[in-house]
Protein backbone atom coordinates (compact mmCIF):
# COMPACT_ATOMS: atom_id res chain seq x y z
CA UNK A 1 0.00 0.00 0.00
CA UNK A 2 1.40 3.54 -0.85
CA UNK A 3 2.44 5.74 2.36
CA UNK A 4 -0.51 7.10 3.90
CA UNK A 5 1.48 10.50 4.07
CA UNK A 6 0.69 10.27 0.37
CA UNK A 7 -2.84 9.72 0.09
CA UNK A 8 -3.80 12.58 2.71
CA UNK A 9 -4.03 15.11 1.16
CA UNK A 10 -6.10 18.62 1.90
CA UNK A 11 -6.99 20.09 4.92
CA UNK A 12 -10.77 19.86 3.90
CA UNK A 13 -10.86 16.21 4.35
CA UNK A 14 -9.44 15.91 8.15
CA UNK A 15 -11.65 14.28 10.08
CA UNK A 16 -12.92 15.64 13.44
CA UNK A 17 -12.17 11.95 15.30
CA UNK A 18 -15.03 10.32 17.35
CA UNK A 19 -17.31 13.28 16.56
CA UNK A 20 -16.16 16.15 18.56
CA UNK A 21 -17.29 18.96 16.69
CA UNK A 22 -20.29 17.31 15.60
CA UNK A 23 -23.86 17.63 17.58
CA UNK A 24 -24.60 13.92 18.50
CA UNK A 25 -21.28 12.89 17.20
CA UNK A 26 -20.21 12.01 20.66
CA UNK A 27 -23.08 10.40 21.64
CA UNK A 28 -23.48 7.97 18.65
CA UNK A 29 -19.69 7.11 18.85
CA UNK A 30 -20.62 5.94 22.02
CA UNK A 31 -23.46 4.05 21.28
CA UNK A 32 -21.36 2.09 19.08
CA UNK A 33 -18.36 1.46 20.96
CA UNK A 34 -21.31 0.02 23.38
CA UNK A 35 -23.72 -1.70 21.52
CA UNK A 36 -21.56 -3.02 18.57
CA UNK A 37 -20.02 -6.58 19.94
CA UNK A 38 -17.37 -6.99 17.05
CA UNK A 39 -15.62 -3.54 16.21
CA UNK A 40 -12.11 -2.92 14.93
CA UNK A 41 -9.85 -0.16 16.16
CA UNK A 42 -8.77 1.71 12.95
CA UNK A 43 -6.14 4.16 13.27
CA UNK A 44 -6.93 8.28 12.67
CA UNK A 45 -4.82 8.12 9.47
CA UNK A 46 -7.06 5.41 7.84
CA UNK A 47 -10.18 7.39 8.92
CA UNK A 48 -9.06 10.28 7.32
CA UNK A 49 -8.22 8.51 3.62
CA UNK A 50 -11.57 6.77 3.91
CA UNK A 51 -13.13 9.98 4.51
CA UNK A 52 -11.03 10.85 1.32
CA UNK A 53 -12.24 7.75 -0.31
CA UNK A 54 -15.70 8.72 0.15
CA UNK A 55 -15.32 12.28 -0.94
CA UNK A 56 -14.02 10.92 -3.89
CA UNK A 57 -16.78 8.25 -4.64
CA UNK A 58 -19.34 11.03 -4.15
CA UNK A 59 -18.00 13.54 -6.46
CA UNK A 60 -17.67 10.82 -8.84
CA UNK A 61 -20.76 9.61 -8.53
CA UNK A 62 -22.48 13.24 -8.71
CA UNK A 63 -24.14 13.28 -5.33
CA UNK A 64 -23.75 16.71 -3.67
CA UNK A 65 -24.78 16.17 0.91
CA UNK A 66 -26.81 18.90 1.82
CA UNK A 67 -26.18 19.23 5.51
CA UNK A 68 -24.63 16.72 7.69
CA UNK A 69 -25.42 13.11 7.33
CA UNK A 70 -24.04 9.90 8.42
CA UNK A 71 -22.44 7.43 5.41
CA UNK A 72 -21.48 3.45 5.50
CA UNK A 73 -18.18 2.89 3.63
CA UNK A 74 -17.62 -0.46 2.90
CA UNK A 75 -13.87 -1.71 1.81
CA UNK A 76 -14.13 -4.91 0.07
CA UNK A 77 -10.44 -5.54 -0.55
CA UNK A 78 -9.91 -8.96 0.57
CA UNK A 79 -7.04 -8.26 3.54
CA UNK A 80 -9.63 -5.56 4.63
CA UNK A 81 -13.21 -6.05 4.55
CA UNK A 82 -14.49 -4.00 7.04
CA UNK A 83 -17.58 -0.82 7.33
CA UNK A 84 -16.36 2.18 8.45
CA UNK A 85 -19.01 4.71 9.49
CA UNK A 86 -18.60 8.00 8.63
CA UNK A 87 -20.02 11.53 9.52
CA UNK A 88 -19.79 13.86 6.90
CA UNK A 89 -19.85 17.22 8.76
CA UNK A 90 -21.63 20.79 7.36
CA UNK A 91 -18.17 22.00 6.30
CA UNK A 92 -16.94 19.08 4.32
CA UNK A 93 -14.91 17.47 6.99
CA UNK A 94 -15.22 13.64 8.15
CA UNK A 95 -16.07 12.90 11.16
CA UNK A 96 -14.85 8.57 12.31
CA UNK A 97 -17.08 7.11 14.56
CA UNK A 98 -16.47 3.02 14.35
CA UNK A 99 -15.75 0.38 12.30
CA UNK A 100 -16.40 -3.32 12.29
CA UNK A 101 -15.66 -6.67 10.09
CA UNK A 102 -18.25 -7.76 7.06
CA UNK A 103 -17.90 -9.87 4.25
CA UNK A 104 -18.26 -9.46 0.49
CA UNK A 105 -18.80 -11.07 -2.37
CA UNK A 106 -16.09 -14.56 -2.89
CA UNK A 107 -16.45 -15.48 -7.04
CA UNK A 108 -15.69 -18.23 -8.34
CA UNK A 109 -18.96 -20.61 -7.74
CA UNK A 110 -22.22 -20.57 -9.27
CA UNK A 111 -24.35 -17.58 -8.16
CA UNK A 112 -21.57 -15.32 -6.35
CA UNK A 113 -20.44 -12.33 -7.88
CA UNK A 114 -17.82 -9.65 -6.85
CA UNK A 115 -19.84 -6.97 -4.21
CA UNK A 116 -20.26 -4.32 -6.88
CA UNK A 117 -18.35 -0.57 -6.10
CA UNK A 118 -20.09 2.49 -6.47
CA UNK A 119 -22.53 4.78 -4.16
CA UNK A 120 -25.71 3.15 -3.74
CA UNK A 121 -28.89 5.39 -2.36
CA UNK A 122 -30.90 3.58 0.86
CA UNK A 123 -34.30 4.18 -0.40
CA UNK A 124 -38.13 3.72 -0.14
CA UNK A 125 -37.61 2.32 -3.88
CA UNK A 126 -36.44 -0.69 -2.70
CA UNK A 127 -37.98 -1.39 0.26
CA UNK A 128 -36.23 -3.15 3.27
CA UNK A 129 -37.89 -6.22 5.23
CA UNK A 130 -36.95 -8.68 7.86
CA UNK A 131 -35.69 -12.15 8.42
CA UNK A 132 -37.47 -14.73 9.35
CA UNK A 133 -35.10 -16.61 10.61
CA UNK A 134 -35.88 -19.71 8.74
CA UNK A 135 -33.05 -22.32 8.05
CA UNK A 136 -32.14 -23.21 4.19
CA UNK A 137 -31.37 -25.98 2.25
CA UNK A 138 -27.95 -26.06 3.84
CA UNK A 139 -29.11 -25.49 7.47
CA UNK A 140 -27.87 -21.65 7.20
CA UNK A 141 -30.14 -18.42 8.73
CA UNK A 142 -28.98 -16.55 5.43
CA UNK A 143 -30.36 -13.45 6.44
CA UNK A 144 -29.74 -13.95 10.33
CA UNK A 145 -31.87 -14.67 13.43
CA UNK A 146 -35.27 -13.61 13.36
CA UNK A 147 -35.92 -9.82 13.40
CA UNK A 148 -32.88 -8.54 11.71
CA UNK A 149 -33.24 -6.18 8.88
CA UNK A 150 -32.45 -6.10 5.34
CA UNK A 151 -31.20 -2.88 3.98
CA UNK A 152 -31.93 -3.21 0.12
CA UNK A 153 -29.72 -1.66 -2.33
CA UNK A 154 -31.69 -2.74 -5.29
CA UNK A 155 -30.89 -4.32 -8.64
CA UNK A 156 -27.37 -3.62 -10.14
CA UNK A 157 -25.82 -5.11 -13.22
CA UNK A 158 -22.63 -6.81 -12.06
CA UNK A 159 -20.12 -9.64 -13.63
CA UNK A 160 -20.87 -12.63 -13.24
CA UNK A 161 -18.09 -13.87 -10.87
CA UNK A 162 -18.50 -17.60 -12.70
CA UNK A 163 -18.65 -18.85 -16.13
CA UNK A 164 -18.31 -16.27 -18.91
CA UNK A 165 -18.08 -13.56 -16.67
CA UNK A 166 -21.45 -11.86 -18.16
CA UNK A 167 -22.85 -8.16 -16.91
CA UNK A 168 -25.99 -9.55 -15.21
CA UNK A 169 -28.14 -8.29 -12.52
CA UNK A 170 -27.79 -8.96 -8.74
CA UNK A 171 -29.81 -7.13 -6.04
CA UNK A 172 -27.37 -5.82 -3.86
CA UNK A 173 -28.53 -6.58 -0.01
CA UNK A 174 -26.92 -5.39 3.15
CA UNK A 175 -28.23 -7.97 6.45
CA UNK A 176 -26.76 -10.18 8.95
CA UNK A 177 -25.76 -13.32 9.07
CA UNK A 178 -26.31 -16.59 10.27
CA UNK A 179 -24.85 -16.00 14.36
CA UNK A 180 -24.24 -19.82 14.67
CA UNK A 181 -22.32 -21.09 11.99
CA UNK A 182 -20.92 -17.57 9.50
CA UNK A 183 -20.36 -14.82 12.13
CA UNK A 184 -17.30 -15.72 13.03
CA UNK A 185 -16.07 -15.42 9.40
CA UNK A 186 -16.80 -11.49 9.30
CA UNK A 187 -13.75 -10.27 8.11
CA UNK A 188 -13.04 -12.66 4.64
CA UNK A 189 -14.89 -12.30 1.77
CA UNK A 190 -17.75 -15.26 1.81
CA UNK A 191 -21.01 -13.89 0.13
CA UNK A 192 -22.64 -14.76 -2.66
CA UNK A 193 -22.43 -10.30 -3.53
CA UNK A 194 -24.13 -8.89 -0.82
CA UNK A 195 -23.23 -7.16 2.30
CA UNK A 196 -23.27 -9.49 5.47
CA UNK A 197 -22.40 -7.58 8.67
CA UNK A 198 -22.44 -8.19 12.61
CA UNK A 199 -25.65 -8.35 13.97
CA UNK A 200 -24.97 -5.76 16.60
CA UNK A 201 -23.95 -3.88 13.97
CA UNK A 202 -27.32 -4.09 11.91
CA UNK A 203 -29.81 -3.58 15.41
CA UNK A 204 -27.63 -0.40 15.72
CA UNK A 205 -28.17 1.09 11.78
CA UNK A 206 -31.75 -0.45 12.38
CA UNK A 207 -32.75 1.44 15.99
CA UNK A 208 -30.63 4.67 15.28
CA UNK A 209 -31.66 5.20 11.66
CA UNK A 210 -28.04 5.39 10.49
CA UNK A 211 -29.26 5.36 7.05
CA UNK A 212 -32.20 5.96 7.23
CA UNK A 213 -33.26 9.63 5.63
CA UNK A 214 -36.23 9.07 2.93
CA UNK A 215 -37.83 5.98 6.00
CA UNK A 216 -37.99 8.85 8.09
CA UNK A 217 -38.70 11.56 5.76
CA UNK A 218 -41.84 9.11 4.59
CA UNK A 219 -43.12 9.11 7.96
CA UNK A 220 -42.78 12.96 8.38
CA UNK A 221 -45.20 12.74 5.64
CA UNK A 222 -47.77 10.74 7.88
CA UNK A 223 -46.83 7.08 5.91
CA UNK A 224 -47.02 4.28 8.16
CA UNK A 225 -43.85 1.67 7.42
CA UNK A 226 -44.27 -1.44 9.01
CA UNK A 227 -40.31 -2.05 8.86
CA UNK A 228 -39.26 0.68 11.26
CA UNK A 229 -38.66 -0.41 14.65
CA UNK A 230 -41.51 1.12 17.02
CA UNK A 231 -38.54 1.82 19.65
CA UNK A 232 -36.48 3.44 17.19
CA UNK A 233 -34.25 6.63 18.10
CA UNK A 234 -33.24 7.55 15.12
CA UNK A 235 -30.32 10.40 14.84
CA UNK A 236 -30.75 13.85 13.48
CA UNK A 237 -27.55 13.45 10.99
CA UNK A 238 -29.76 10.21 9.30
CA UNK A 239 -28.17 9.34 5.88
CA UNK A 240 -29.00 7.86 3.07
CA UNK A 241 -25.76 6.27 0.93
CA UNK A 242 -23.61 3.12 1.06
CA UNK A 243 -20.11 3.63 -0.51
CA UNK A 244 -18.48 0.35 -1.65
CA UNK A 245 -14.86 1.14 -2.43
CA UNK A 246 -11.34 -0.97 -2.42
CA UNK A 247 -8.20 0.79 -1.39
CA UNK A 248 -4.44 -0.41 -3.00
CA UNK A 249 -2.76 -2.73 -0.60
CA UNK A 250 -0.30 -5.26 -0.68
CA UNK A 251 -0.21 -6.89 3.20
CA UNK A 252 -3.21 -7.20 5.67
CA UNK A 253 -3.47 -4.41 8.17
CA UNK A 254 -3.01 -5.15 12.03
CA UNK A 255 -6.15 -3.72 12.48
CA UNK A 256 -7.94 -6.43 10.24
CA UNK A 257 -7.21 -9.45 11.52
CA UNK A 258 -7.78 -12.39 10.12
CA UNK A 259 -10.46 -14.34 11.40
CA UNK A 260 -10.82 -17.88 12.44
CA UNK A 261 -12.25 -19.89 9.70
CA UNK A 262 -13.67 -22.97 11.37
CA UNK A 263 -15.06 -25.74 9.20
CA UNK A 264 -18.80 -24.88 8.23
CA UNK A 265 -21.38 -26.12 10.47
CA UNK A 266 -24.50 -25.46 9.38
CA UNK A 267 -27.28 -25.97 11.96
CA UNK A 268 -29.60 -29.04 11.55
CA UNK A 269 -32.69 -28.68 9.67
CA UNK A 270 -36.05 -29.52 11.75
CA UNK A 271 -37.25 -32.99 11.41
CA UNK A 272 -40.02 -33.26 9.00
Amino acid sequence: MRPLTRLVTASVFLLALHGVQAQGGVGIAAAFRTEVDRRLQVPDAELVNYGRLAESALSEAGVVLEGPQYLLVVDRHPYVQAAFLLLRLAGGEWSGIGAAPVSTGLPGRFDHFVTPLGVFAHSLANPDFRAEGTLNSNGIRGYGARGMRVFDFGWQRVPKGWGDGKVIEMRLQMHATDPDALEQRLGSAQSKGCIRIPATLNTFLDHHGILDADYLQSVREGRQLWVLRPDRAPVPEAGRYLVVLETAREDRPSWSPTPSLPKRKAAPLPKK
